[in-house]
């Protein structure tokens, strides 16, 4: 492999949602060298985060039925039992709860933390508090996904914060999809909230860096080691 190959395969991949913003970026950065040239190397430096804001990396997601992965890139915020968003029709009791948060400098595609059937999509308005705030579960703009397994119905939310304004879904009511898999994505900071089924215990910690596709939240099976994984 040559040296430029070698680096190559070090770059991920830039999502297609990212192309108008980096080059949204890239232009303004030549108008502020033609401005005044520090400035200009400040919109090269944006235009460099903006470009790792939207990469896309390939994650190894382990492959068993029963396993819950991380849907976003982040830190485990909180790990708490609430009554979960109403749009998403899974009760009126309490259920476990993981939320990622994600910070303006992690990757923000989302994978799905399970393999089954997407039964229900709900978009909802709301405000734009911080997203690491517990009430912004209940008052900002969010998305909702239930997806059905064998095992029961996980409900996965993106939650918009104080900068992203826009979450964007990849998805559809009706379709399968695996675990690991992109399903959307939510630009510049925010967070993912997991509810599990009742009495699931969860894998992970607060404060904990999750990776999307990778990190196991939860299992069903946990006394079964026949986990095996796929790249994506």
């Amino acid at each position: 492999m040559s040296i430029t190959q070698s680096i190559r395969a070090q770059i991920p991949p830039i999502h297609p949602e990212g192309y108008p913003f980096i080059g949204g970026f890239a232009v303004a950065s030549l108008i502020l060298f033609w401005l005044w040239t520090p400035l200009g190397w400040i919109g090269v430096v944006l235009t460099i985060w903006c470009a790792l804001f939207f990469r896309d990396p390939i994650r190894v997601t382990p492959v068993r039925e029963g396993i819950v992965v991380a849907p976003a890139d982040g830190r485990i915020s909180m790990l708490t039992q609430v009554m979960p968003p109403a749009e998403l029709g899974l009760g009126d009791r309490p259920l476990p709860r993981i939320s990622i948060f994600m910070s303006v400098f992690n990757c923000h595609i989302n994978r799905s933390p399970v393999s089954g059937r997407i039964d229900r999509i709900a978009y909802r308005p709301g405000t734009f508090i911080n997203a690491e705030l517990d009430k912004a579960s209940e008052d900002n703009e969010r998305n909702s996904l239930v997806i059905s397994t064998a095992q029961g119905s996980i409900g996965v939310v993106q939650i918009a914060g104080l900068v992203a304004r826009r979450i964007v879904s990849f998805v559809r009511e009706g379709q399968s999809i695996g675990a690991g898999e992109r399903f959307g994505l939510i630009r510049f900071g925010s967070r993912l909230d997991v509810y599990l089924p009742e009495g699931t215990p969860a894998l992970v910690a607060e404060g904990q860096t999750a990776v999307a596709g990778e990190t196991i939240l939860a299992d069903f099976r946990p006394g079964d080691g026949s986990r095996t994984y796929h790249a994506d």
